[in-house]
């Protein structure tokens, strides 16, 4: 290894070098790329990273100390350094030899400063690569010269795409291992350039290299003597890669509102695009209420004006009703403001995206319900075919509709990442599923308003004596929910009450009766259910629905649609054993015997309610005992009167 030792010694130089030169020139002014290296598993994308940090001299002593030990206890180069270990930093990717995570690093030469995303490989790990993907300028997608374009060197180009990246760098890599075939090279540059055309992307640079050997990273290399391009380095120190968030319209979501006396309300945020000064004219959206910029407040003092990239907190002229997430945008360029749109969606998830399920979706501070109303299409990232489909599975793109419960404010994503990207999170795990990118509002969502009426759902239970609502009946097929639920709408019935039962399969002869029972027809289902019985609860009803409803998060979406004590879950709990026994189809045995697909608690999955207003123990008590418990609670919560 006296290799290594003598690489210590000229890195420790040249970073005195570079010191004394950051110090002359100011490092700090140098421009920053941010970019990202992608490509199929085991492409080298980690060695490469690892070969531009060596050939710049950016390795101290101590690192390269360590490198040499891990290299003979994880390496796969035998006596030789194994670069890759410089980023694959966890312990589970030493062990495979994979990446896993993105890693970062960051590193400098005189001509410009780079913070590199190595993103996985693997087709699980898609999702890391989108994430390392969002914040890039630009892409080197690595291609091994053995295997050639790839389906996940397609995806990855997909994803790079409509993110935004309009620079990318194919790194055609293990030229070594073809004996730096010119004919090979053309080959794979000439498939990757009739994709990289048919999909969009301006911009492309192919270079043939060895991240291994060093040919072409940062040295030209005497094997491609046929090749005349540049080298990665000099690519990457030369793109341009300039924006115009500076000369963009302004944009300051609010993160915090700043009170700490009665004479003083500042809004806090970071400048994402334009810039602002005092006198200025602006506006906060949602509201869209305007006024003018009186003061540019940071900690270090009052400026004068303010651009993309500064934090800083305005305090304006009039006192307007602004909020966490709101935006203050440039008066004459705002922001639309809409609560149904298009985005392409990639999806994150190992369940897929169902079309009705509410997600909870989050752009900069703003987050609210949103629901996926359609999916146009999905992509088929081998040919670009737009597919039809009616779910997304892990790691496929599709463009979708979507609908939010309250409006929200966003830029094309074309014109803005900051303002046109957002996630989609299920609400019940937490988990991140989904990263979109808006492409327009819906002209529908401008077409269509709330009509007022003077008659209203108050009026119509006053005129019927009772309290509106809806009665959720759910449990298995078999727990008694239908009858228990007909007996008590015949007892209200012999009350005087004005009721209306939805049931589930007398619902699946009409409203339903194109829907199957897949998980995304069963979201569909209860969806279509919810909102005809809020219409029957608008009507002054108290509304009974009987339906397995067998997920959480249908089941909580339907009580969010109603007014606060409007919707009360009922649980019919009754074992399953109990629910086979009652079973006069034989349903059950079909679905034990694969007759029947899709069958909930047999080969589909049924989420009891965690926190329901009733627990109905049907395996153990009459329906009449039931019945008497659930007039027992409406009476107690004053839903009904005593009789």
């Amino acid at each position: 290894m006296a290799e290594v030792s003598a690489r210590a010694n000229a890195s420790t130089e040249t970073g005195a070098a570079h010191s004394d030169r950051d110090g002359a020139t100011g490092e700090s002014q140098l421009p920053i790329l941010r970019f990202l290296t992608c490509g199929s598993v085991d492409d080298g994308k980690s060695t490469l990273i690892g070969r531009l940090l060596f050939d710049c001299q950016l390795i101290h002593e101590d690192t390269l100390e360590s490198l040499s030990v891990e290299s003979r206890n994880f390496g796969t180069t035998g006596d030789e350094l194994d670069l890759a270990l410089l980023v694959d930093g966890l312990q589970a990717e030493r062990e495979q030899g994979i990446t896993i995570d993105v890693a970062y690093r960051y590193f400098s030469t005189p001509r410009r400063k780079f913070i590199v995303a190595d993103t996985p490989g693997h087709e699980q790990y898609t999702r890391n690569m989108a994430t390392g993907a969002s914040r890039c300028d630009l892409a080197i997608i690595l291609v091994d010269a053995r295997k050639g374009v790839v389906t996940q060197t397609r995806r990855h180009s997909c994803i790079a795409h409509l993110l935004g990246i309009e620079h990318v760098v194919v790194a055609i890599n293990k030229m070594d291992l073809v004996g730096f075939d010119a004919k090979r090279f053309a080959e794979i540059e000439k498939d990757y350039l009739e994709f990289a055309g048919a999909l969009g992307i301006p911009h492309v640079t192919t270079i043939p290299m060895s991240a291994l050997q060093g040919d072409n990273i940062s040295q030209r290399s005497d094997q491609t003597a046929w090749y005349d391009g540049p080298t990665l380095l000099e690519k990457l120190e030369t793109v341009d890669v300039s924006t115009a968030a500076a000369s963009a319209p302004l944009r300051m979501p609010v993160q915090w509102i700043c009170r700490p006396d009665l004479d003083f309300r500042g809004y806090a945020g970071t400048i994402t695009s334009g810039s602002v000064k005092t006198g200025d004219h602006v506006v906060a959206l949602p509201s869209a209420r305007g006024s003018s910029v009186s003061r540019i407040v940071t900690a270090d003092g009052d400026l004068d004006s303010a651009t993309a990239g500064d934090a800083v907190m305005l305090t304006l002229v009039d006192e307007i009703d602004i909020s966490r997430g709101d935006v203050v945008c440039a008066a004459n360029d705002r922001s639309e403001v809409a609560d149904q749109f298009a985005a392409d969606v990639v999806w994150m998830s190992e369940r897929p995206l169902l079309k009705g399920r509410p997600y909870l979706l989050r752009l900069g501070q703003q987050s609210t319900v949103c629901q996926i109303s359609e999916l146009k299409h999905k992509i088929n990232v081998e040919t670009l075919e737009h597919v039809a489909s009616r779910q997304l599975e892990l790691n496929e793109i599709g463009l979708c509709n979507l609908s939010v419960t309250k409006p929200i404010v966003f830029d094309h994503y074309e014109d803005s990442r900051e303002s046109g990207g957002f996630i989609l999170i299920d609400r019940l795990t937490n988990e991140t599923v989904g990263a979109g990118m808006i492409r327009f509002s819906l002209r529908r969502a401008h077409n269509v308003h709330w009509q007022a009426v003077d008659i209203h759902k108050d009026v119509r239970s006053t005129l019927k004596h009772q309290r509106a609502c809806c009665l959720w009946f759910t449990g298995l097929s078999g727990s008694g929910k239908s009858t228990v639920a007909n007996l008590l709408e015949k007892r209200l019935y012999s009350q005087g009450r004005h009721t209306y039962l939805l049931d589930g399969d007398n619902v699946r002869h009409g409203l339903n009766r194109d829907l199957g029972f897949t998980d995304a027809d069963r979201v569909e289902n209860i969806r279509r259910v919810t909102e005809v019985a809020r219409l029957m609860v608008d009507a002054g009803l108290i509304t009974l629905v009987s339906f397995i409803s067998p997920f959480r998060a249908e089941r909580r979406f339907a009580r969010e649609r109603f007014e606060g004590g409007e919707f009360l879950e009922l649980y019919v709990d009754t074992p399953i054993e109990i629910c086979e026994t009652r079973d006069p189809k034989g349903l059950y045995a079909k679905a034990r015997t694969g007759d029947i697909k899709n069958f909930t608690g047999i080969s589909s999955p049924y989420e009891p309610p965690e926190y329901p207003e009733v627990t109905l123990h049907g395996g153990s008590r009459s329906p009449e005992a039931l019945v008497d418990d659930v007039i027992e609670y409406l009476v107690s919560n004053r839903i009904i009167d005593e009789v």
